[in-house]
């Protein structure tokens, strides 16, 4: 992350297109409201084109090539177009972003995007082209550097540092009195695979500010491993039962279908329960077990 961190200082201030890539809650979109906020034009707005849920009908007006009469490259007004998830673009809007956007030639035509562009994709997108869902030409004109965000099990020398930063901001958002992780608490939070990442973890926190109990708040992490942060002591080979250890590993699978199913359905989770042959009722008590009751995409 530090190295990112300098990477981003160094070219936040050009106008060259970022492409950040990372799995589903590793912070993508704040990485890049970080890089507008560095940037030349970080006192004009941040515009967020959702390429998942733009219809293809209304997506030329938004980036300014409908003739609408708001004249030409609409995002030009702002200092930052973002397209969020950008694999998820329909074929159409992908045909005409490439037109929109510069290859070299800023003035080839009147209606070019001349805002600072950052696309970001929790997908391969090189499987992607070679699968013939994503256009290799706007790929090239999307990737002048691209980043990548590790996820959260990668970095976990930051958990306890992005926990004591969400506890403050819960603290405060709540009006609770900030309370003091134990260490059973931050060896189970550094010891977790956090398969929704950044997004899981501050989850996991606003919900032991809400409730004000951490041992209740995290019963689930106490079930996973192995009643560790009740008796105080870490669970090994010889401390974990068979069953025990079943028990946490048919969690944690669960946990990782459930949110699987969600990122392949960009989080409708009534088109994840078909998925995942349960009720919708069902799937919404188990991401209230897993704390993710209101996640939404990242």
């Amino acid at each position: 992350m530090q190295t990112l961190g300098n990477v981003v200082s160094e070219i936040a201030r050009t106008s060259i297109p970022i492409l950040l890539s990372g799995e589903v809650g590793t912070g993508k979109r704040s990485f890049a409201r970080h890089i507008h906020a560095l940037s030349l034009h970080s006192e004009k707005p941040f515009l967020k084109i959702s390429c998942a849920a733009i219809k293809a009908e209304a997506f030329e007006s938004e980036i300014g090539m409908g003739g609408n009469g708001a004249g030409p490259g609409t995002p030009s007004l702002c200092g930052t177009v973002l397209f969020d998830e950008i694999s998820e673009l329909h074929p159409t809007c992908q045909r005409s972003l490439i037109y929109a956007l510069p290859d070299g030639d800023t003035k080839s035509h009147p209606k070019m995007i001349t805002a600072r562009v950052i696309s970001t994709t929790n997908k391969n997108l090189d499987a992607e082209m070679r699968a013939g869902r994503f256009r290799s030409e706007l790929y090239y004109r999307i990737s002048g550097v691209s980043l990548r965000l590790p996820p959260l099990r990668e970095r976990r020398e930051d958990i306890a540092i992005l926990a004591e930063y969400f506890l403050n901001k819960y603290s405060m958002e709540f009006g609770r009195a900030k309370i003091q992780l134990g260490p059973n608490t931050l060896q189970m939070l550094g010891e977790h695979s956090w398969p929704g990442n950044i997004r899981e973890l501050e989850n996991t926190i606003k919900k032991i500010v809400a409730v004000g109990d951490e041992k209740l708040a995290l019963a689930e992490f106490t079930a996973d491993f192995g009643n560790n942060h009740e008796g105080g002591t870490a669970a090994t080979p010889e401390n974990c039962s068979l069953k025990a250890a079943a028990r946490a590993a048919s969690r944690e699978a669960e946990r990782e279908l459930i949110l699987k199913a969600l990122a392949r359905t960009r989080w409708n989770r009534k088109r994840a329960a078909q998925e995942l042959q349960i009720s919708y009722k069902s799937l919404l008590y188990k991401l209230k077990q897993i704390g993710m009751a209101e996640t939404e995409v990242n």
